[in-house]
């Protein structure tokens, strides 16, 4: 039975198990953590959303201080813990965050660095990890399921950072059956490896714009993920950048801006343009692409990441704002994705300092080499009713996730072509651990499209009906994750496990 017809039929949704398909009594739901309910009939509807206040300056996330004594070393500490934050007057929300802040703290280290952070885990009863998403990581210092740090411990994540690594990646917790409630209370921080030879201007500056989406209830607090979230992935009440809603920056007449934009949700899908100001795409994932490409608008879905440069010719504000994009929708209360104000930026009319131009070359990528091995990931959900309840699953290949089950096999330094078919009822953002890949091709309806331009990416959103094709090459060995970035569906399922193997 597919999405659509499941929802007429009434049904409700489960956790998953390591089964080909998520289970559960309707009597034993109310034991799910997080979970909204009154009875046995859960609530799809936000709890009285309560706005933010708007229009202050725009704040920078504050930098990780480096604690390291020697050169090329970047050494810091970080914990995950509860806290109460003042999201509006009169109103205190716990939250979880990295080092008392959400989002957690800037991290910028460069090129050919070494990396060691010791991590903290003082989350009462849960474990967690840091999972340093999109970046070229030892397997044993992803941060991924397999490798959780219990409440109340510590470790030391350690890894270099390889020349030709600079890009914008974040780190995010990621243990087994926690990570989008840890996430949507506040988990989340940006993580910028900077280039030694940048060919963007410094005088554009370098900003980060962490997005998240929020949702409050009249108290407060954060509500758990109701039915509604489980089936499309959870979508707050507002979004925010820099943990602000709405927030200004001033700038002068002419001035050039290089902005990093994260998806940072945990399931919204962000369109967006810029009114009163022309953006051009310079990165993406995995760093910069080969040269600049102007677009009126762009597509983040969960999890990807963009770096712009915006110019500002027009005085007045200029607004960064959200375009409606239909990524496929089961039951009532699609969220209104157009239309939402995320950024206000102040256009003085004096002119500004003048701007060296953008360069029209940024850097070479050199295409990977044709494939050894060729592999085909089809999602699909299924969704059912029993003679003991209902049953729901996020599938890859027919199957949900196992961590004891190893999917695919790989040989370290071996290119690959992996095509991803998305044969459910909406888009699904697809992510690798461990390595950035090309994507070559766009197939739907029949018709095959090729990228617009040659990026490092290492997530990927797939339309519902299409099929995309990528190349990929793991070069360290150990166990990864791959799945949709829609968290709750990776949780319900939707993930799986590649053994790289020297």
């Amino acid at each position: 039975m597919h999405r659509r017809g499941f929802l007429a039929a009434g049904l409700a949704t489960v956790l998953a198990s390591p089964r080909a398909l998520a289970q559960m009594k309707m009597d034993d739901m109310s034991t799910m953590p997080g979970m909204e309910m009154s009875g046995h009939k859960m609530d799809a509807v936000t709890q009285g959303a309560t706005m933010l206040p708007e229009g202050e300056a725009l704040r920078a996330l504050p930098l990780l201080a480096n604690e390291a004594a020697r050169p090329s070393v970047f050494k810091a500490k970080l914990t995950a813990e509860a806290t109460i934050a003042r999201f509006a007057e009169g109103l205190e929300t716990p939250i979880l965050a990295y080092n008392g802040m959400s989002p957690g703290p800037l991290i910028e280290a460069f090129e050919g660095d070494r990396v060691e952070v010791s991590f903290a885990n003082r989350i009462n009863s849960e474990a967690s990890t840091v999972h340093w998403h999109g970046m070229p990581v030892p397997a044993d210092q992803d941060g991924n399921p397999m490798d959780p740090v219990a409440a109340g411990a510590d470790r030391v994540y350690a890894f270099d950072l390889p020349e030709g690594s600079a890009g914008s990646y974040w780190y995010h917790p990621h243990p087994h059956g926690r990570t989008a409630e840890q996430v949507y209370r506040g988990l989340a921080g940006a993580f910028v490896v900077k280039s030694k030879a940048d060919p963007v201007p410094a005088e554009y500056g370098d900003t980060v714009l962490m997005l998240t989406d929020l949702r409050l209830a009249a108290d407060g607090s954060i509500p758990g993920n109701t039915m509604t979230d489980l089936m499309n992935g959870r979508v707050g009440d507002q979004v925010l950048v820099n943990g602000q809603r709405n927030p200004r920056l001033a700038v002068a007449k002419g001035d050039r801006r290089r902005l990093r934009l994260y998806n940072a949700t945990n399931a919204r899908f962000l369109k967006l343009a810029f009114e009163g100001a022309a953006m051009t795409i310079v990165g993406t994932d995995g760093g910069l692409i080969e040269a600049p490409v102007a677009v009126d608008e762009i597509l983040l879905s969960p999890g990807e990441r963009i770096e712009l440069v915006v110019a500002f010719d027009r005085p007045g504000p200029a607004t960064l704002g959200t375009l409606d994009y239909d990524r496929g929708w089961m039951g009532a209360g699609r969220p209104a994705d157009a239309g939402l104000m995320l950024l206000t930026v102040d256009v003085s009319e004096m002119p500004g300092a003048a701007m060296p131009p953008l360069p029209a070359r940024l850097r070479p990528i050199a295409p990977l080499s044709a494939p050894a091995v060729s592999r085909r990931l089809v999602f699909t959900e299924i969704m059912a009713m029993n003679a003991t309840g209902m049953e729901m699953g996020f599938l890859i290949n027919g199957k949900t996730f196992d961590m004891a089950r190893i999917d695919i096999v790989a040989k370290a330094g071996e290119t690959e072509l992996w095509e991803i078919v998305n044969q459910a009822d909406m888009d699904h953002p697809f992510h690798v651990h461990g390595t950035q890949f090309q994507v070559i091709e766009h197939e739907r309806d029949g018709k095959v499209s090729k990228p617009p331009f040659v990026a490092w990416k290492d997530t990927v959103n797939v339309a519902r009906g299409e099929t995309v094709r990528l190349l990929l090459r793991q070069e360290q060995p150990g166990r990864r994750m791959y799945h949709c970035h829609i968290l709750e569906h990776e949780q319900l399922g939707m993930m799986g496990v590649l053994d790289v193997r020297a």
